[in-house]
């Protein structure tokens, strides 16, 4: 447990290999964040769970039991509403199983009964699956982008390499949206990197043509990483000149830093 509330929970699965899940604690309810997969192939620089390679897909029912076995432990169940596919693994990478788990986490008559407006799968950008998780599930989606240009994102993300920003861009645009919902941009400011003037205005520029809302993430520092996290002034003003340009803008400081639970 975090001194912030954050509890980092281990699951040791049958064949002996080990995933993480954090439940984080929001002002009125719980967040669940979940895995897919042991380790994860995309390789993102900045990303922590990336230096441990990737291992397997998660079966639909190790996804399932995270969340079962979480309710079942927490002390105060009803309290959490909201999962989110931000842990180990990039999800669409495990697409039928993600789907599988999706369709019992949000049944309300034999499942486990969430909202499918409170479940969110965050993906780096696998295009191919992309459109159809939006005709699959209706829950939302989030799109890790960290940079808005081709040339920082190569750097970042090599799976922008193969799915340059343009085709992922383009597949936001065509996502099929339920009524009244956004695309989450997720962007990680990284101190020199990602986090200029020109930065904000080049991304509020790419994001004009799509229904979005940004969640700016202060870089979370760990040991053997070659980024640091901006000043406090940078991140502000970063956000600002998003604000000022009608996006909606939320700064997302990592929880659970003491315990390596953070983004």
């Amino acid at each position: 447990t975090s001194k912030d509330g954050s509890q980092k929970y281990l699951f040791r699965l049958e064949d002996d290999k080990h995933i993480e899940s954090v439940l984080i604690p929001e002002r009125d309810h719980y967040t669940l964040c979940v895995s897919s997969q042991v380790g994860c192939a995309q390789d993102c620089r900045f990303c922590l769970t990336a230096a441990g390679g990737f291992e397997r897909n998660l079966t639909a029912g190790e996804i399932i039991a995270q969340v079962r076995d979480v309710i079942n432990h927490c002390d105060d169940a009803e309290r959490l509403t909201n999962i989110v596919f931000m842990g180990m693994g990039e999800p669409l990478a495990n697409y039928k199983n993600l789907v599988s788990a999706i369709k019992v986490i949000t049944d309300s008559d034999a499942g486990l009964g969430f909202s499918n407006r409170k479940v969110t799968v965050s993906t780096a950008g696998l295009i191919p699956k992309l459109s159809a998780l939006g005709y699959d599930t209706k829950v939302n989606l989030a799109i890790s982008l960290n940079a808005a240009d081709n040339q920082t994102r190569n750097k970042l993300m090599p799976v922008n390499r193969k799915y340059p920003l343009e085709l992922l861009l383009e597949a936001c645009r065509n996502y099929p949206l339920a009524s009244g919902r956004r695309i989450t941009f997720e962007y990680i400011l990284i101190k020199a990197i990602n986090d200029s003037q020109a930065d904000a205005h080049r991304l509020a520029k790419v994001l004009r043509p799509i229904k979005a809302k940004i969640n700016l993430i202060p870089f979370n520092t760990h040991e053997g990483s070659e980024y640091e996290c901006p000043d406090e002034a940078v991140i502000n003003r970063f956000q600002k000149i998003l604000i000022d340009q009608n996006y909606t803008v939320i700064i997302r400081h990592s929880k659970g830093r003491d315990i390596s639970a953070a983004c």
